[in-house]
C-alpha cells in the first residue's frame, strides 16, 4: 500500500506509516495538476492544508482509502464526497488541543497585563506604570463558542484562575467539571472574555459580526484561535471603536489563504487589518496557537495511531 505525504511534518509520520507497512512517497513541491495526475497510484495520503482536496481531486484518486490531515479540521476535503467514495478521513485534534489552550490563555494575560505595551514602551526610553496597570482574570465570567478538543483544552486551563467558565455548543449534554453548558442567552448575559473554538463551516463562518457582538450584555474581550472566518474584521474594529469589545486576541484572520501559510498577496493592507496592527487593544499571532514543538510530535503521532486502527479495522496489518 503507497502513501503519498504532501507537506512537511515531523519524521514521526513517515517514520510511523513504514513501520506498518506502507510505501511512503514524498511530494512538496509539485503542483495539484501534477499531483492529480498520479494520485490514482496512491491508497492513502497525508496533507496538512496545501491545497484543497476537491470532488475532481476525489476522482482522480481511484484507489484512495484514506486521508489523513495533520491538524485539527477536515475544511480543506470535500467531506460529503469523500465518504461517498468510501475514504476514511482522519484529523488529530487530540494533537494540539493543548498547545491551543495554552496559547489561549497566554494570549489573554498579556493583552489584560499590556505585555506588549510596556514592552515595546521601555525599549524606547518610556518608563510608565500607571498607564501600565492591569486587570485580572479572577472573578471574570470566561464564556466558549464550541465544547470540542479545543475548547475543553483552554476550559482545564482556566482551572485555578477563580473565574467562571461557560460555554455554548450545538451538541446538548456535554457539561463536565471545568465548565458549565449554557444557552446562549445566558452566554450573552454573563461574559466578559469571549473564546472561539469553532471549526469552519457555514455556521461558523461570519459568526461574530455587528449584529451578534450587540447582543452581549457588557463589554468583553474576544479570543480567537480557531478559524479566521469565524469574525467579520471590520464589524470586530467598529466594535473596538465603540468599546463594545475592550480588546481582542487573533491567532487567526479572515485573510488567510486556505493553507494558512500567507494571507495578503498584495502591498494594499485592507483598512481594518491597519487598524488592528496599529491598536494597543488587540494582540496578534500568525496562526500559531497549535504550533508548538511538542504539538508537532504529538500531531503525527497522532495520525500514525490512527492510520494504523484503521489498517488494522480493514484488517490490512495484525497487531
Amino acid at each position: 500500500m503507497k502513501v503519498l505525504l504532501l507537506d512537511t511534518n515531523h519524521p514521526r509520520i513517515k517514520e510511523g506509516l513504514e513501520s506498518l507497512g506502507l510505501i511512503c512517497d514524498e511530494d512538496y513541491t509539485s503542483t495539484k495538476k501534477e499531483i492529480e495526475d498520479k494520485i490514482h497510484l496512491y491508497s492513502g495520503i497525508i496533507i496538512r492544508s496545501r491545497f484543497k482536496i476537491d470532488h475532481d481531486f476525489i476522482d482522480k484518486a481511484i484507489h484512495l482509502k484514506f486521508i489523513g490531515r495533520v491538524g485539527a479540521g477536515l475544511e480543506s476535503i470535500d467531506i460529503p464526497y469523500a465518504e461517498k467514495k468510501n475514504i476514511h478521513l482522519i484529523s488529530a485534534p487530540e494533537g494540539n488541543r493543548n498547545a491551543v489552550g495554552e496559547h489561549a490563555l497566554g494570549m489573554i494575560l498579556a493583552l489584560f497585563n499590556k505585555f506588549k505595551k510596556a514592552d515595546n514602551e521601555i525599549r524606547n526610553g518610556k518608563w510608565l506604570r500607571e498607564e501600565n496597570r492591569g486587570i485580572e482574570l479572577e472573578g471574570k465570567t470566561v464564556g466558549i463558542i464550541g465544547y470540542g478538543n479545543m475548547g475543553k483544552a483552554f476550559a482545564k486551563k482556566l482551572k485555578g484562575f477563580d473565574c467562571e467558565v461557560i460555554f455554548y455548543d450545538i451538541k446538548d449534554n456535554i457539561e463536565d467539571e471545568n465548565a458549565k453548558q449554557v444557552s446562549l442567552k445566558e452566554l450573552f448575559k454573563k461574559t466578559d472574555v469571549l473564546s472561539l473554538h469553532t471549526p469552519q463551516t457555514d455556521l461558523t463562518k461570519n459568526m461574530i459580526d455587528e449584529s451578534f457582538i450587540k447582543k452581549f450584555y457588557k463589554p468583553l474581550y474576544l479570543i480567537n484561535t480557531a478559524r479566521g472566518s469565524a469574525v467579520v474584521t471590520s464589524d470586530l474594529v467598529k466594535a473596538i471603536e465603540g468599546k463594545q469589545i475592550l480588546g481582542a486576541c487573533l491567532d487567526v484572520l479572515e485573510y488567510e489563504k486556505s493553507s494558512f501559510e500567507s494571507f495578503f498577496t498584495d502591498d494594499k493592507l485592507p483598512e481594518a487589518f491597519q487598524y488592528l496592527i496599529k491598536s494597543d487593544e488587540v494582540l496578534l499571532s500568525p496562526h500559531v496557537a497549535g504550533w508548538t514543538v511538542e504539538s508537532k510530535f504529538k500531531l503525527a503521532d497522532t495520525i500514525v495511531k490512527k492510520v494504523e486502527a484503521f489498517l488494522y479495522q480493514h484488517k490490512s496489518i495484525k497487531k
